[in-house]
């Protein structure tokens, strides 16, 4: 998951009768890093603008649970335990800050053993080929369109068996690598890949380590990742629904065995996909 170079790139709620609409339920808390934190920016009121909200230059997903207004905050796994800072707006001119706090996580380690040892110790060429691709992807992880419906429930998107977790201290034939930026669902090649909701196909690509790969941008700084796929079936700009086919179950790419690898990025920083899912994986 292009790992060693730092990149891997809930239940519905009606809100009040009042100006926004009503979404659906945010993710669940966890104030660690590769969790988000949902930061209150005070009551949704009659006739008022809904607040904007930054995390340093990167705006942020402001949304509406329970009559409140809430940032909706993705914390990078490198985020330093401690106090943190978000800027608010809540008009043209008037802005303040609003702390938060986040408590360090201790995650597993895990070992691989991969045959191919080329994806491991790279050949020039290909360490070119990465880091073109490393660029490509911090860009699309940075990627913002606004919208008014951004869907924060998700579903799974491929049925199977869970055999990698977020966060997972990783090394592949014994040497370290960056930790498991995403949710791993091992799957019979060839099985439907969906989309966990509703936006639009931000692009798609075959990549050294994450293979064929799927961006959706969900909107606001919400962008899903579907790796090792066997095919796409969608197109860059295309609109998709939510359980909507984007390819089939595949292992290209860096995989030991056919699986889908599916990310998720909350206002450019890797989170644990989990905490937007009300049904969990199986894992065995």
């Amino acid at each position: 998951m292009l790992a060693r170079y730092g990149v891997a790139a809930t239940c519905l709620s009606l809100l009040l009768a009042l100006p926004p609409p009503a979404r659906a339920s945010l993710p669940r808390v966890a104030n660690v890093p590769g969790g988000v934190a949902l930061v209150s920016l005070g009551p949704v009121l009659a006739g008022a603008l809904q607040p904007r909200a930054w995390l340093g230059d990167q705006p942020l997903l402001v949304a509406a649970e329970a009559g409140q207004w809430f940032a909706v905050v993705g914390l990078a796994l490198d985020t330093e335990p401690g106090e943190h800072e978000l800027r608010v707006a809540t008009g043209e001119r008037e802005t303040r800050s609003i702390a938060f706090s986040v408590a360090a996580k201790n995650y597993p380690e895990q070992r691989i053993a991969l045959k191919d040892t080329g994806k491991v110790r790279l050949s020039p060429a290909d360490l070119a080929r990465v880091e073109g691709e490393i660029a490509a992807i911090r860009k699309l992880k940075r990627h913002w369109r606004g919208t008014d419906d951004a869907d924060t429930s998700f579903v799974l998107p491929a049925d199977g068996r869970l055999t990698g977790r977020f966060g997972v201290r990783r090394f592949f034939n014994g040497e370290p690598r960056s930790p498991h930026a995403g949710f791993d669902i091992a799957a019979a090649r060839g099985s439907l890949v969906k989309a966990n909701a509703q936006g639009i196909v931000l692009a798609s690509d075959d990549y050294f380590f994450n293979g064929k790969t799927v961006f959706i941008d969900h909107g606001n700084g919400l962008i899903s990742m579907y790796c090792h796929l066997d095919r796409i079936d969608v197109q860059p700009g295309e609109a998709v629904s939510k359980g909507q086919r984007l390819g089939l179950v595949g292992m290209t790419g860096r995989a030991t065995g056919p699986h889908l690898h599916w990310s998720v990025i909350l206002n450019g920083a890797m989170v644990d996909p989990e905490l937007f899912v009300s049904r969990p994986a199986k894992t065995r």
